[in-house]
């Protein structure tokens, strides 16, 4: 009892409780004092980065998404309306635009039954295995590239027409619209750039109320008056399937913002409020869509160009490219920002350089956002028939993004039990399936009305031939 009683040598110098207590803050700091040796600054630096990931709210999310699906494309509705008429134009919009809504809900519930899932890559992977995972990453960023090389386009034909100086080189405008897509797709978190997210919308309801306003007081101010206009309630007499489906598809690609959804949701801090969201921009792009759509139509007729800002005179056109500018740019740096993390959450799953916040992760940050702008931009000058392109890739892949993925996603993945049993599971499979029907129905459609666009422009069936690979040409833009 004697030797279990003895007190222990005192040893001052080392000073065991002290070194103790050091190691005990360096584990609850979370590294931030810690010896690389224990590994903990590693952790210190992913629990930082799941912390700054996980920070968007629904209103935030409902900006990224409108940032994403609204931008200068909202004005070549009315260009649809024309191909379709007032009744169709109208029952379009609003019907692909709740078709839009359920689709995007039903990838809200993927997300929410299997976490694990970042982009949507990762959620075909859960029906079609690798092979879906890999087809669909590859759709996913070569279409998000090319919207990044489309929006670079944009932004040198609104330069063209603001400046309306004809001798500076159009490849200078376009090497500036490059630079800025590049600079705001630096916030590598949805979170931070959701601020601009405000700004973009402010842009794009801005220049679409200058728009409206000037087509009408034109409309009122010509001979006959609004009465005079040329726009129809039915389809024009000569329209044909192609050139109607390929005006339709403006409307159809204009509610593809379930693309993104994933990535988006993968940074909320409650994921079940996307519902919210969904709803929010669904109605409000069927209101502005629809109201942009009829309003422009009816105020121009059937001459109405595409995008509309294009028939509001050239002193106003040049106003309204200069408010839009922020939306071009804004929504079309987000395309970058969601293939950066695309790709750095694929390559560095288990590293904390996917956290983009050491100098490591910022270096990789920067060069791989330059090297994606400078792709979509030489792709975007050196193919000269590049919107017919794009036209084409967003028919075999909004096809699938937007319909039929989401649509097998609820019979392979949500649907519970059999499909005829219960009320419920009937009408929803009857609904999925007629979804599914229709991204097949655009996959086949789309891909041959852009085709044939194609063709057209070659075959000299349209008033303007395609511009030269890399020209400096400014009337080549316009």
């Amino acid at each position: 009892m004697s030797a279990i009683s003895q007190q222990p040598p005192s040893y001052p110098d080392v000073g065991p409780l002290p070194a103790y207590k050091d190691q005990q803050d360096d584990i609850n700091s979370f590294g931030k004092k810690s010896d690389p040796e224990t590994g903990l600054e590693k952790t210190a630096t992913i629990e930082e980065g799941s912390e700054k990931y996980n920070r968007l709210g629904w209103k935030r999310l409902t900006i990224c998404l409108i940032v994403e699906a609204i931008a200068l494309g909202s004005l070549s509705v009315p260009s649809a309306f024309a191909a379709v008429g007032m009744v169709a134009g109208v029952l379009l919009t609003v019907g692909l635009g709740l078709v839009a809504i359920y689709t995007s809900y039903v990838v809200g519930q993927v997300k929410m039954k299997h976490p694990s899932v970042e982009h949507y890559s990762d959620a075909v992977r859960l029906i079609w295995g690798r092979f879906g995972y890999e087809l669909t990453g590859a759709m996913f960023v070569i279409f998000l590239v090319l919207l990044v090389g489309s929006h670079a386009l944009t932004g040198t034909i609104a330069f063209i027409n603001i400046v309306d100086k004809e001798h500076i080189c159009a490849l200078a405008w376009s090497v500036v619209s490059a630079i800025i897509l590049l600079l705001l797709s630096l916030p590598p978190s949805f979170a931070e750039f959701a601020i601009l997210g405000y700004i973009d919308f402010i842009s794009i309801m801005v220049a679409i109320f200058v728009t409206i306003i000037s087509t009408g007081v034109q409309a009122s101010n010509k001979p006959g008056g609004l009465a005079a206009v040329n726009w129809s309630v039915w389809p024009p007499e000569d329209v044909t399937f192609h050139s109607a489906f390929l005006s339709t598809t403006n409307i159809i690609f204009a509610y593809s913002f379930a693309i993104c959804q994933f990535s988006f949701m993968s940074e909320m801090h409650t994921p079940k409020d996307y519902v919210k969201s969904i709803w929010a921009l669904g109605l409000i792009e069927i209101f502005i869509y629809t109201l942009t759509g009829s309003l422009i139509y009816a105020f121009v007729g059937a001459d109405v160009k595409s995008p509309a800002l294009l028939s509001a005179g050239t002193t106003v056109s040049r106003i309204a490219f200069g408010i839009a500018l922020p939306v071009i740019f804004i929504s079309g740096s987000i395309n970058g920002t969601v293939v950066g993390r695309y790709l750095t959450d694929r390559i560095f799953t288990n590293s904390p350089i996917r956290y983009i916040n050491s100098v490591k992760g910022w270096t990789w940050w920067v060069s791989l956002l330059t090297f994606v702008t400078v792709i979509a931009w030489v792709i975007a000058e050196a193919i000269p028939f590049f919107n017919a392109l794009l036209g084409l890739l967003s028919a075999l892949f909004i096809s699938g993004f937007t319909f039929y993925f989401p649509a097998l996603f609820w019979f392979q993945l949500i649907k519970e039990g059999k499909w005829y049993e219960g009320w419920k599971n009937i009408c929803l499979s009857i609904l999925n399936a007629i979804v599914f029907c229709m991204g097949l129905i655009i996959l086949g459609c789309g891909a041959y009305a852009s085709v044939q666009d194609i063709i057209n422009q070659y075959a000299g069936g349209q008033e303007k031939a395609p511009r030269s690979p890399f020209t400096c040409d400014s009337a080549a833009y316009t």
